[in-house]
């Protein structure tokens, strides 16, 4: 599942455009979400959804995914809601706003999964920018008394994980900001 807000024009990458303008933070989001689907949603060892905010319309998708609505709330709510949608097997969600993830991420993710009850892939900021529970390990959900968008997020959410099986990814970086955004452009531009 990849957690994405329709691409439009003032809508999303609010952070980043206070920093580098609407335009540039739109297309950011374009291509971020573009090389996410082309590189994940092709990949036959699971199924690819992203859960959209605002609900509709999701014709963006371009039918490389199925859309879910996010519903309303916040973060934390938004996640619970998607992953109660999924109550049998195991459930790997993402954010759309890192580039650098690979299919070899989200494999390891759900390897992780069979002899774990959560993955997470801690993000540079101190959030996270994947999050994976096995069926058994969904309720209570640790999506509830988060600091989002905080240097606190990824620490609240493993308090709430406590005392669960739990392994960690590598570390990588969301864009959310001008200093993640001047790094991501540098990579970008490397050979």
């Amino acid at each position: 599942m990849i957690f994405a807000r329709r691409p439009t024009l003032g809508v999303g990458k609010r952070r980043l455009a206070a920093a580098v303008g609407d335009v540039e933070a739109l297309r950011f989001q374009r291509t971020a979400i573009d090389g996410l689907l082309r590189r994940l949603a092709r990949d036959p060892r699971w199924t690819t959804a992203v859960a959209t905010a605002p609900d509709r319309p999701t014709d963006w998708l371009r039918n490389r995914a199925v859309g879910l609505p996010q519903g309303p709330g916040d973060l934390g709510q938004r996640l619970t809601r998607v992953a109660r949608r999924f109550p049998t097997g195991r459930l790997v969600i993402i954010g759309s706003d890192t580039p650098a993830v690979r299919p070899a991420d989200v494999a390891a993710a759900f390897d992780a999964l069979r002899g774990h009850d959560a993955v997470v892939g801690p993000a540079r900021d101190g959030g996270y920018w994947l999050i994976g529970l096995r069926r058994s390990a969904r309720g209570p959900l640790p999506f509830d008394q988060i600091r989002w968008s905080s240097p606190y997020t990824l620490a609240d959410t493993l308090a709430r994980l406590e005392g669960r099986r739990l392994v960690r990814l590598r570390v990588l970086e969301d864009v959310d900001d001008l200093a993640s955004y001047r790094r991501f452009a540098a990579r970008a531009q490397r050979p």
